[in-house]
């Protein structure tokens, strides 16, 4: 039913791509079945130049390593409790990320309820980058697999033609950064995260 995009796809300016993967399907072919949903919001992080990166300044640890190689890994990392996933953008060594903050259920529905919980409205499975992972089965075992690969990958979809920018959430103590209009969402999309300007 879906089938992994090209490793030439990532390979977009990471802005470009933070837009471009709106509408594209996230997909995790799980053991007890497929989970798939609609890449609804997403936020550009640039790097060494960008204080609210984790990378910023190149800086290179066990966490980041995988930033710095090639465009389509997948970075997770935990904050709280929550597993975050992440697309690696850019050329080798421009440690870059493009972090999907929401998606939109289409595929394996019966499993996301089970995981977020039957009696929560459906908008509130997925509207959240900690909120998708739970609901899709993504753990940080993903950490350095590719998103062109089984069985978790991004998929074609429908283009959107309503996109919002704005600035990025969470990120209150990275001064200037705080401004930069580096979060895409569909518009009016209700899965989009509740953070709105």
């Amino acid at each position: 039913m879906f089938e992994p995009l090209k490793a030439k796809y990532f390979e977009a300016p990471t802005l470009e791509l933070s837009r471009d993967l709106l509408g594209k399907i996230l997909v995790h072919e799980g053991p007890e079945g497929i989970v798939a949903g609609r890449i609804v919001e997403t936020e550009a992080y640039m790097g060494a130049e960008d204080r609210a990166a984790h990378s910023f300044g190149n800086r290179r640890t066990k966490r980041t390593e995988v930033m710095f190689g090639r465009s389509g890994l997948v970075y997770t990392y935990q904050m709280h409790t929550h597993t975050l996933v992440n697309v690696v953008s850019g050329p080798e060594d421009e440690p870059r990320a493009i972090l999907i903050r929401a998606v939109e259920p289409i595929e394996g529905i019966e499993f996301m309820a089970e995981r977020r919980g039957h009696h929560m409205p459906m908008k509130q499975w997925t509207n959240g980058p900690g909120k998708l992972t739970k609901a899709l089965g993504i753990t940080m075992d993903y950490n350095g697999h590719h998103f062109t690969e089984r069985p978790l990958y991004i998929a074609e979809g429908e283009a959107v033609h309503a996109v919002s920018t704005g600035p990025r959430v969470g990120i209150g103590n990275s001064q200037e950064a705080v401004h930069y209009p580096y979060r895409f969402w569909e518009s009016d999309n209700p899965f989009v995260s509740k953070f709105r300007p």
